[in-house]
Formats: structure tokens, sequence, C-alpha cells
């Protein structure tokens, strides 16, 4: 094995500013990197653009926001995904699908979801980091993610925000939480133990 190694990424499905701030703020407590410039609505780097921010970052893993502003035909912020998805020197090793108030959505399925609370929960949440019956996350962006073979995917409301409960001036409890227990899920996966999902 060479000293070459693949960074990690994690995706989120959210790039406006309070996500940002969030974000910034989360990756800053875990050690993690945050490509601040991946935020926008909708994303506004092409994947070979933020492929090269991600290699160049000092540690990882690497925090990478896709949003397409509400707009399922948007499909820079796909095409990019799939760009990064698929490229040799990078992993994405998990997602944050963060969910909206929106509709005609397929949603995505989730491993677990964190609520507004910081509480772990089987099924999704929506956008306020409720829980809700289905065992999916509905939001602008996550239909995405549907197409790709993620080890990871967690659920949580809309971050920096939540009623206040993430806000980046109580430094973004709920989304700290989140990446903290998807990285978690991932070395147990890693590690192989069986997948939640059948």
């Amino acid at each position: 094995m060479t000293g070459h190694r693949r960074k990690r990424v994690i995706l989120v499905t959210d790039g406006d500013t309070f996500a940002r701030r969030a974000l910034e703020i989360a990756a800053k407590q875990l050690n993690m990197r945050v490509i601040s410039k991946t935020a926008g609505n909708p994303t506004p780097l092409s994947g070979v653009e933020i492929v090269h921010y991600v290699k160049q970052a000092k540690y990882d893993p690497v925090l990478v926001m896709f949003d397409d502003n509400g707009d399922g035909n948007q499909a820079g912020g796909e095409e990019a995904l799939h760009v990064i998805c698929n490229h040799p020197d990078i992993e994405v090793i998990g997602a944050l699908a963060v969910a909206s108030n929106t509709s005609l959505v397929k949603g995505v399925g989730v491993d677990f979801s964190i609520d507004e609370h910081g509480r772990q929960v089987s099924t999704g949440v929506d956008k306020d980091g409720h829980p809700i019956r289905r065992y999916l996350v509905f939001g602008d962006t996550v239909d995405a993610l549907r197409e790709l073979d993620l080890p990871v995917i967690v659920g949580i409301g809309d971050i920096g925000k939540m009623a206040g409960r993430d806000s980046p001036e109580r430094a973004a409890p709920v989304t700290t939480i989140a990446l903290q227990r998807l990285l978690a899920a991932y070395h147990d996966r890693t590690k192989g133990s069986a997948h939640a999902n059948p």
C-alpha cells in the first residue's frame, strides 16, 4: 500500500448561509474541514472545482454542500455529485440528508436521523427536526442521493435552524452530533458490521 490515501468526504444537501455557518462551527469542533465555497443556492462550483478544493484540504473528513435551490430540474449539483462520488482520489463516506418543506420529491431512505434535541431516531425527520412516521427524509436536494451507493445516510432538520436549537450561536449542537454519529456508523460499517437496511 502506498502513502496515498483517498480524501474522505461527507455530502450535505443544504447550502444556505445558516447551513454554512453551522457546518463551519461543527467542523472546527470535530477536526473536519468544510469547503465553504460550495455554499450557495444553487451550488456554485462544478464537480471538477469541488474535487480540487477537497484535494487541497489539509485534513479530512471534508464537508461538501449541495443545493439545487428547490429546483428539481437543476442538473449542475447532481452532475457535481456524480463527479465527486466517482473520483478515484475521493471516498464519500456518507451524507447528511437535510429535510425541508418541499413537495414533489420521492425522498431518500435514511439509516437513522438526529432530531431537534440531538437524539438519534430510527425514522426520518421534518424541517424542524421532529421525527416523522416514515424512514425517509424529504428535501430539496435529497433525491439526488437516491442514485448514489452511500455507506451511511443520516437525516437531519434544517441545519443551523430548527427553531434556534441548532443555531450557530449555540455552536450548532444538532449538526455536530449528526456528523459524529455518521462517522461512528461509517466506522462500524467498515469493520464489517451488518448494514441496518435490508
